[in-house]
């Protein structure tokens, strides 16, 4: 076994058991200190995870167990399709033991950390593989996976297949003599023999390792001379852009709108009122930065776009036969899936085992695809959910397959409304649904059970370890009257214990505080289809004509310590980023929260529509909207959020691309790593008007030391002496000191390379085919390296989560990770699909969209006050594209003049002024024009991005809401983080699994939950309700009533309250049944406020009473 480590590392030691029996392996030659060792007479648990009855004789036993009898941590997991149990036969060592073979990796666990050695916990996987043959059934070369022919190649026994036995030229690889006449097809032959046809293959890692320093990269071919236009992988629609803004269309609206704005704003300075000059002045305040918000929301979308994907083109491209290509195989590039949860108890196990069996069942080559699970919470109950949905997978997967399931989340499938029947026309299908069913529905049960079976189970084995310790407790002649201290540990199902989180906190095992974990729950598959067999006992449904492979599954938990800023989401995301990194090297990668599932299948190969056609090496990523479930159907606080992503995201489409929000992002993986682009455009001039187009490369006359330019070098016939080593670019202070890691970067970018034009002049991209050959196989070695980048010291002194990675700093690390992207030159693409391509959920309580509004706005007011602020943006930004970031920045603070401004309808009717001294025709006149053109605005938006009247209104409402609750506490909390140094903590957002009953389905919507963010808008209705009784009964009753103040504060007064009213309303509940709080907070505003009132405007007739009162 090979160390993958650096030489500055520690050595790797692997601790090896099977069963209940102890081996140790060393790596590197050095030797476990710990010994491995379960006793065999512990109680077993099976896969139900039923807990048997603790035997007293196993307690009076005299066992010698040693004290580091759960130190190294060894487990045994529950089997899957990939790991079946096992007799313990095959762990007796001996000469005729057999040995693991690479797939080793899928029955283990690997854990290691800071001071710790790398342990594992190996189970035989040998005798029941996924792809339903042996190891005998596979040819004996290293590092293929195909089966072998069906007789020995040689008289000695070494077997080999088609491909292998072609390579070999004549002579057996086993025992070096001449080969027979071997099972070979002469059909095969034909194709294989010219060296000309086969597919080129990817560098080895190997290749970068020692003295060979050089790093040939792609160079961006921008025109190949003899592309064909017919054959584009996508297409792009404009709506209205630059010229549509000034003459003649709809862009029009928004210059006769400002040039009334402007119109008006002049006359209010003009016009000052002179009797209330305080109220003149901060209306006119309020309305000036109004227009300049607005104005910064409507500047970046004079360009939107549409854009259009043909998926039969990509798939004659890439999935056909052809010279370099001769069996077929899928050229495609890797995608690495990444899924993040951080707390079982409002991430519910379930809702993530939904969203991990769609990936697993997405439309995509199956070796080309891993998914991985970031668990943060290090949690027993979502490893063991995983565990059995890796089991479960081998039942659905198929099954969506054959019958092209959609969604292929179970959840979502079953719970449809329409006729699943529909365009189905197999004839087994009702049968084996049914089957499915059934089956899910124990899986649900399963899952559902997990948590009160680890809970029993850990207490059993608590209790067995009380009453050993009170056994050797008397053996020693101690006081029984003494307490003893048994940790409270949490218990995996073979008796080991968990090496993660407890559900008692003890050192080493709480939150904060545990060791790094790996599991591959699934291996890599084959490169070569894999058909079942037909329904029988064993199997539910026939699968003879389906590939029943799956991709690889992966449980990553990254190592945790205190006194380390794990930095939350994006932390976790780097890890899982330097563990794919090594372990299936995807050049691309997907993002997903664990609430958002694939609901389109064929979702991946849109995205790579954009990523693989002509200019795709310049997107750093596609971006596909959100789309959400579970909302009410009236969206009552605009959970749907049309308009940022129909409106707002395909108008940015149309500049440098959209922002990342998130979740559902495919990434270019040396994107990710901090590098530029292979060219980019650098804007100079007023408003960017001059472009310099650059080519990306540092010439040797640089220093290095002087460089500031993160960039690939470039690789041509004409710079071929400018190109740079390697050693300059994948140093240690960059990417850390794992040479695996950074000898997978060159790799990932190959891989990510457009494909060569072979008629033209673009021979720097990667020849067709080349991605068609097997990966290489995952070993022991790959894991265990893997282990040492998750740790969590392995980001000091690196500049991951500055530079490379997903950026820190932020509780909105995503739009900053987005924003650097885009600072460097890349661009992005917004990738909308005929059929959603995700959906998720969004909380629907009023409390927590408030708290998850207050998340992002406190975000954005962290980049207003960092150097992520867009006014610092290099050229490499364009114009409008910044002022969409500076947007992001601002729209924060836009909620102290909201406030101000509902405030003054109010006022005015308290005090019988208005914002004008009197009401003329021509500030009538402007105020109407400026209406009508907002609502003409909207009309537009709404007809070319497709959203409802329902949809925009709903928006509006929601952004004073939030304007007058969430966003003044962001402003306060960001200025506390600045100014105070106040660190900002968040909870996590809860996400709610489909409820049984359809009843409660909405149960959320009606619960009410007090939060002070409430109080601001509480505080606004009651005053303008108050406001409006008083300036009624003041104009009745006065003897020169002033109708046109009255009319014109009520006016506003009613546009606030119309605009609060979904507040009001959950505020009532579910029957109209107010809160208490809401008549104690009442109450006292109107205390407070009658007051006020009579302090500032005593009745007539008492004003010498009230100059002479004295407080006693």
């Amino acid at each position: 076994m090979k160390r993958p480590t650096s030489p500055d590392s520690s050595p790797v030691t692997i601790t090896v058991t099977a069963s209940g029996g102890a081996r140790r392996r060393s790596v590197g030659g050095s030797i476990s200190p710990y010994s491995a060792s379960a006793s065999a007479s512990r109680p077993r648990y099976s896969h139900n995870y039923q807990t048997d009855a603790v035997d007293e004789d196993d307690i009076n036993n005299d066992n010698n167990d040693n004290d580091n009898e759960f130190v190294s941590y060894t487990v045994q997991i529950p089997p899957t399709p990939e790991r079946p149990a096992i007799s313990s036969s095959l762990t007796d060592s001996g000469p005729g033991r057999p040995t693991p073979g690479p797939d080793v990796i899928t029955g283990t666990i690997f854990t290691g950390g800071f001071n710790a050695v790398t342990r594992s916990h190996v189970i035989d996987c040998s005798m029941d593989r996924a792809g339903g043959g042996t190891l005998a059934d596979e040819c004996g070369m290293k590092g293929c996976d195909e089966k072998a022919t069906k007789e020995p190649t040689c008289e000695c026994g070494f077997r080999l297949c088609r491909e292998c036995h072609v390579d070999a030229r004549g002579r057996c690889p086993g025992c070096k003599e001449a080969l027979g006449t071997g099972e070979v097809d002469s059909s095969y032959d034909q194709f294989g023999s010219e060296a000309k046809d086969k597919a080129r293959p990817l560098p080895s890692m190997a290749e970068f390792r020692g003295d060979n320093k050089r790093l040939s990269l792609v160079k961006s071919v921008k025109n190949p001379p003899d592309f064909d236009h017919n054959r584009w992988l996508f297409e792009t629609k404009g709506t209205y852009g630059y010229g549509n803004a000034v003459w003649p269309k709809d862009g029009l609206l928004m210059v006769i709108r400002l040039v009334a704005l402007t119109m008006f704003l002049a006359w209010r300075i003009k016009h000052p009122n002179h009797e209330a000059m305080w109220l003149w002045g901060m209306s006119v305040t309020c309305e000036i930065w109004f227009a300049f918000s607005w104005l910064l929301d409507q500047l970046p979308k004079l360009c939107p776009v549409n854009r259009i994907t043909d998926l039969s083109v990509l798939k004659d491209r890439y999935e056909s036969l052809n010279l370099r290509n001769p069996k077929g195989r899928s050229d495609l590039p890797g995608i690495d899936v990444f899924v993040s949860t951080a707390d079982p108890e409002k991430e519910p196990p379930l809702v993530t085992s939904n969203t991990i069996l769609s990936i697993l069942a997405v439309d995509y080559p199956v070796e080309k695809l891993a998914c991985y699970l970031s668990d943060d919470g290090g949690a027993l109950l979502t490893f063991e959910a995983m565990a059995e949905t890796a089991s479960f997978a081998r039942i659905w997967v198929p099954f969506c397959r054959k019958h092209n399931i959609e969604p292929r989340n179970p959840d979502a499938y079953f719970s449809q409304k329409k006729d699943p029947f529909k365009n189905k026309v197999k004839l087994d299908f009702v049968r084996e649904r049914r089957r499915v069913k059934r089956e899910y529905d124990e899986f649900k049960v399963r899952i559902n059970s997990l948590p009160e079976s680890i809970r029993r189970r850990s207490d059993a084995y608590n209790a067995h370890e009380e009453l050993r310790a009170k056994k050797k407790q008397m053996e020693a002649g101690g006081n029984l009257s003494e307490p003893l201290k048994v940790h409270r540990a949490t218990w995996m199902s073979d008796g080991s214990h968990w090496p993660g989180t407890w559900a008692s906190a003890e050192t080493d095992h709480s939150r904060g505080d545990h060791a790094g974990i790996i599991q591959a729950m699934l291996a890599p598959p084959n490169s070569e289809p894999v058909f079942g067999s037909k329904a029988d006992g064993e199997n539910l449904i026939d699968t003879t004509k389906v590939d029943i492979r799956l991709p690889m599954l992966v449980y990553v938990s990254r190592e945790k310590r205190p006194g380390y800023d794990h930095n939350k989401k994006a932390g976790a995301m780097n890890a899982l980023v330097r563990t794919s990194a090594i372990m299936s090297n995807g050049p691309f990668i997907l993002n997903l929260d664990c609430d958002h599932y694939i609901y389109n299948s064929l979702a991946l190969r849109e995205g790579m529509c954009f990523m693989l056609d002509r200019g795709g090496d310049r997107i750093c990523y596609v971006q596909f909207p959100q789309r959400f479930e579970g909302i009410d159907p009236s969206d009552r606080y605009a959970n749907h959020n049309t308009v940022f992503f129909d409106v707002s995201m395909r108008a940015l489409d149309g500049l440098q691309g959209p922002m990342y929000v998130g979740t559902g992002c495919v990434f270019r993986r040396i994107a990710l790593y901090g590098f530029s682009p292979p060219r980019a455009t650098e804007h100079h001039g007023w408003f960017g008007s001059k472009k310099l187009k650059l080519l990306l490369r540092r010439p040797n006359k640089v220093p290095k030391e002087e460089t500031k330019e993160f960039v690939l070098p470039v690789q041509g016939d004409e710079y071929e002496e400018d190109d740079l080593d390697i050693e300059s670019l994948l140093i240690p202070k960059r990417f850390g000191n794992s040479t695996s890691l950074a000898a997978s970067i060159p790799v990932a970018e190959y891989s990510g390379r457009l494909l060569q034009d072979l008629q033209g002049k673009g021979n720097n991209g990667r020849p067709s085919g080349s991605l068609a050959i097997p990966r290489e196989p995952l070993d022991a070695a790959s894991v265990a390296e893997a282990i040492n980048v998750i740790s969590c010291f392995y980001e000091d002194r690196t500049e991951w989560g500055k530079r490379v990675g997903w950026i820190y700093g932020s509780v909105t690390e995503d739009v900053v990770t987005g924003y650097r992207m885009h600072n460097r030159g890349w661009r992005s693409i917004y990738c909308v699909t005929k059929r959603d391509a995700f959906r998720g959920t969004a909380p629907i309580n009023l409390t927590d969209r408030l708290h998850q509004v207050l998340r992002w706005a406190t975000g954005s007011v962290e980049i207003f006050f960092s150097r992520n602020n867009a006014l610092f943006a290099s050229k490499r930004m364009k114009f409008l594209q910044r002022i969409a970031y500076i947007n992001v920045g601002l729209y924060p603070f836009t909620s102290l003049f909201l406030l101000v401004y509902c405030f003054l309808p109010a006022v005015s009717l308290f005090s019988g002024q208005f914002i004008v001294q009197y009401l003329s025709v021509t500030f009538l006149i402007l105020l109407l024009t400026i209406t009508l053109t907002l609502c003409m605005l909207a009309l537009l938006e709404i007809r070319w991005s497709g959203i409802t009247l329902h949809d925009w209104w709903r928006n509006e409402q929601f952004w004073l809401i939030g304007g007058t609750s969430a966003h003044p506490a962001a402003v306060l909390q960001g200025l506390l983080k600045v100014i105070g140094g106040v660190d900002i903590s968040f909870t996590l957002t809860s996400k709610s699994s489909t409820p049984d009953d359809i009843e409660d389905e909405f149960a959320d919507l009606y619960e009410f939950k007090w939060s002070f963010l409430m109080i601001p808008p509480i505080t606004i209705m009651m005053v303008n309700m108050i406001a409006i009784g008083v300036g009624a009964a003041r104009t009745l009753y006065s003897p020169f009533p002033e109708w046109s103040k009255l009319l014109g504060g009520v006016f506003f007064s009613f546009w606030v309250l119309c605009h609060l009213y979904p507040f009001a309303k959950g505020l009532m509940g579910r029957r109209g049944r107010v809160p208490t709080i809401v008549y104690v907070w009442s109450g006292l505003l109107s205390i407070i406020i009658s007051l006020l009132w009579v302090f500032i405007s005593p009745p007539s007739g008492s004003q010498a009473n009230m100059a002479n009162f004295q407080f006693p």
